[in-house]
């Protein structure tokens, strides 16, 4: 992971006490978890990436930054020390300014607080759909993992 970008994980409630309860199950339960939760953070990233570019000319240029984590929750990673731009500045010198704006600087918008323009709006209104998503795959394989280990003794 770059020490220059932004990770940002999707919170899940409950998600703390399920993950306890995988330490319990075989390694592949959470293998396979990992798998299932980058396919849900592909489908949240390539949500950010077009919201990204249709957003602002900087927003766009953080389009091709946007990564999914394998991580066994839902987590998105943006920014970094790719060079970006006809400057071929970092990304991470760009990140913050596109996403917030900047009173102080004239490339980007307005400053707009603690509300993101394009980044964080997307995992906002995505957040439920991939919490439900999210909360769906663990308990399946939790049962199925469970049940192997209920059938495998009889």
């Amino acid at each position: 992971m770059s020490k220059t970008a932004l990770t940002v994980n999707m919170p899940i409630e409950g998600a703390r006490e399920t993950l306890r309860a995988f330490r319990r199950l075989p390694k592949e339960a959470s293998q396979e978890l990992r798998d299932r939760s980058q396919k849900l953070s592909e489908t949240l990233a390539t949500r950010a990436r077009q919201a990204a570019q249709s957003d602002s000319p900087q927003a766009a240029l953080m389009a091709s930054t946007i990564k999914a984590r394998r991580d066994r929750l839902p987590s998105l990673q943006v920014g970094g020390s790719k060079r970006v731009g006809r400057n071929k500045a970092p990304a991470y010198k760009i990140l913050f300014g596109a996403e917030f704006g900047s009173n102080s600087l004239a490339q980007f918008r307005p400053h707009n607080g603690q509300q993101g323009y394009w980044f964080f709006p997307v995992a906002e209104n995505q957040s439920a759909d991939i919490r439900r998503a999210w909360q769906d795959v663990a308990d399946e394989i939790e049962r199925r993992f469970t049940a192997d280990d209920i059938g495998g003794g009889s």
